[in-house]
C-alpha cells in the first residue's frame, strides 16, 4: 500500500508560504506531488520520435514456444523448419542472463497464409493441436484471428528493424530501466520495448540518468519496478543532437559492461543491484561502471547544452528507490 499525505487549501497561498515536497522546501508542488519547474502539464508526443520505439510481439498461445533442443530436433527432421524457428527473447531473459540471450525458441509464420504455413508440417501441427483450442476459448476477436499467426506480429516494428543487425531493447517492467544491445534476428516478446536503432549515441542517451528519471516520472510503477510505456516515455522524450562524445561513451558502456557481465556471470538486474547499492564500495568493476555512467550523464547533459549544470552524482532516492544517479 502506498499513499500520499497532502496539505492544501482552497484559499490563495502567498508566495512566501513554505512549500515542502518529500521533506525538501520547493517553490511549487506539481500534480505529481513533486517540485514544479517552469514547465507544467504532461509532455506531448513528438513527431520525430514516431516509428522508433515499439512493444514486442503478442504471441498468445504457449504452443508457439518450444525448448531449443526440440527446435534442433525439428530442424534435423526437416531443414526447412529453420525458416520458421527463432530465438524468443523476453524480459526475464534480457535482465537475468549474462549474455542477454533467449532461453527458448518460437514458431513464427509472420504474415503467411494458412496454405503456406501448412507446408511446415511439425510446426503447423503443433499450433493446430495446442494453439487453436486455446484461441477457440477466447473472445470473438481472438477466435477469428488466424490461429497459426501471432495475435500481434508487429509488422511496423519488423519493417523498421529490417536493415539493422542489432537493436536496442528494454524490459517494459524492471528495476533497471536500462536498454541493452541485442541481435535483431529474433522474436521479441510483448514484455520488451524495441528501439529501431543501433546508434551508440542513442544508446548513451537512453542509458542516462535523465532518461531513467523521465521513465520513472512519466511511466508507471509496479511495486519498486518501473513500467516503461514507449508511447508515454520514449515518444515524449526530446533527444539531443548526436555528438562524437555521445557515441564514444555509448560504445564504452556497451563494451565494458558486456565484458563484466560475461566474466562475472551477472545479468543486467544483478549487475545494477550492485551499482545502486551504497554498501558496495570496494568492487573495481562496479566502481568503473559508476564512473562510466558519470561520464555518460555529463556527455548527455553537454549534448543538450547543459554542461554548466552541477550533477552531484551519488546514491539518491527518487520515487522510493535508491539509485546511483545525478541528483533528481
Amino acid at each position: 500500500l502506498e499513499y500520499a499525505a497532502v496539505w492544501g487549501t482552497f484559499a490563495h497561498v502567498a508566495d512566501g508560504v513554505l512549500r515542502v515536497a518529500d521533506d525538501i522546501p520547493v517553490r511549487r508542488i506539481s500534480t505529481l506531488l513533486e517540485p514544479q519547474g517552469r514547465a507544467e502539464g504532461n509532455p506531448v508526443r513528438l513527431k520525430e520520435n514516431a516509428g522508433i520505439a515499439f512493444q514486442g510481439c503478442i504471441v498468445l498461445g504457449m504452443g508457439f514456444v518450444l525448448d531449443p533442443q526440440e527446435a534442433l530436433e525439428w530442424i534435423a527432421t526437416d531443414a526447412r523448419n529453420a525458416e520458421v524457428l527463432f530465438p524468443y527473447l523476453n524480459g526475464e531473459d534480457l535482465n537475468s542472463r549474462p549474455d542477454a540471450s533467449a532461453s527458448r525458441c518460437v514458431i513464427d509464420f509472420n504474415d503467411w497464409s494458412r496454405e503456406h504455413a501448412s507446408e511446415f508440417e511439425l510446426p503447423f501441427q503443433r499450433l493446430r493441436e495446442q494453439v487453436k483450442p486455446e484461441r477457440d476459448s477466447k473472445p470473438k476477436a481472438v477466435r477469428e484471428a488466424p490461429w497459426w499467426l501471432f495475435l500481434r506480429s508487429r509488422p511496423a516494428m519488423r519493417k523498421a528493424i529490417t536493415d539493422l543487425s542489432e537493436v536496442l531493447v528494454i524490459a517494459l517492467v524492471s528495476k533497471t530501466v536500462m536498454p541493452i544491445r541485442v541481435p535483431s534476428t529474433q522474436v521479441f516478446s510483448h514484455m520488451l520495448g524495441v528501439f529501431a536503432s543501433d546508434d551508440f549515441g542513442v544508446q548513451a542517451v537512453l542509458s542516462s540518468s535523465l532518461h531513467q528519471l523521465w521513465a520513472i516520472t512519466y511511466g508507471s510503477t509496479l511495486e519498486t519496478r518501473v513500467r516503461y510505456t514507449p508511447s508515454d516515455v520514449f515518444e515524449t522524450f526530446p533527444l539531443p543532437e548526436p555528438t562524437e562524445v555521445l557515441e564514444q561513451v555509448g560504445r564504452s558502456l556497451d563494451a565494458e559492461r558486456r565484458e563484466i557481465m560475461l566474466r562475472r556471470q551477472l545479468g543486467l538486474t544483478k549487475l545494477y543491484n550492485l551499482v545502486n547499492d551504497p554498501n558496495v564500495r570496494q568492487d573495481r568493476d562496479i566502481a568503473r561502471l559508476r564512473e562510466i555512467h558519470v561520464d555518460l550523464d555529463r556527455a548527455v547533459m553537454a549534448a543538450y547544452g547543459w554542461d554548466d549544470v552541477g550533477l552531484d552524482h551519488g546514491f539518491h532516492s527518487y520515487r522510493q528507490s535508491v539509485r546511483w544517479s545525478l541528483r533528481p
